[in-house]
């Protein structure tokens, strides 16, 4: 009976580890842009302030400043675009760091949920600065075998072609 209840894990086992849906993605980027933290921090400590410095942001409306609980929406590409709903969870000014999540997205645009990021601003000796733009996400398709579109490695594409085109702008409108 045991060598049955074996064999039996044995087999089951690949079965299981293929089911288990969607594992968290996590992306790291940052920059070193030559100018003091606190001009950095002055940049994007707005929480609506990413339509000056993100070249696919053409809008924010964000009525609700930068509380936490503050929300945005993002039209993304042209007017009248894809949307993005985010909210501010923390912000820590004296850290120079602010948490946020996407509550609402257009899958086309970026394929993910449960999606939260970090943007920190730490000043270096020199007298540069290094922004640090970090999140974590799940592919917007939570079963197995997704289609190529909402699968991690498109998740993966997207949230790293926005997290690299913020950071180079956030570069060119503080060193300008």
């Amino acid at each position: 009976m045991p060598r049955t209840i074996y064999l039996l894990l044995v087999l089951l086992l690949p079965a299981v580890a293929s089911a288990h849906g969607p594992s968290r993605q996590k992306i790291t980027r940052e920059i070193t842009i030559n100018a003091p933290a606190t001009e950095v921090w002055a940049a994007i400590s707005d929480f609506c302030s990413i339509e000056t410095w993100h070249p696919a942001v053409v809008a924010c409306e964000g009525p609700g400043g930068s509380e936490p609980g503050a929300t945005r929406i993002l039209t993304i590409g042209e007017e009248n675009g894809p949307q993005l709903h985010e909210e501010l969870q923390k912000f820590d000014a004296e850290k120079m760091m602010l948490k946020y999540k996407i509550s609402k997205t257009d899958n086309a645009v970026m394929p993910v949920t449960t999606y939260s990021a970090f943007m920190t601003v730490t000043a270096n000796e020199d007298g540069t600065s290094t922004l640090q733009w970090r999140g974590g996400f799940y592919r917007a398709y939570p079963n197995n075998n997704p289609p190529a579109e909402l699968n991690d490695e498109a998740a993966v594409t997207a949230v790293t072609g926005v997290y690299e085109a913020g950071l180079a702008g956030i570069k060119a409108l503080v060193e300008n």
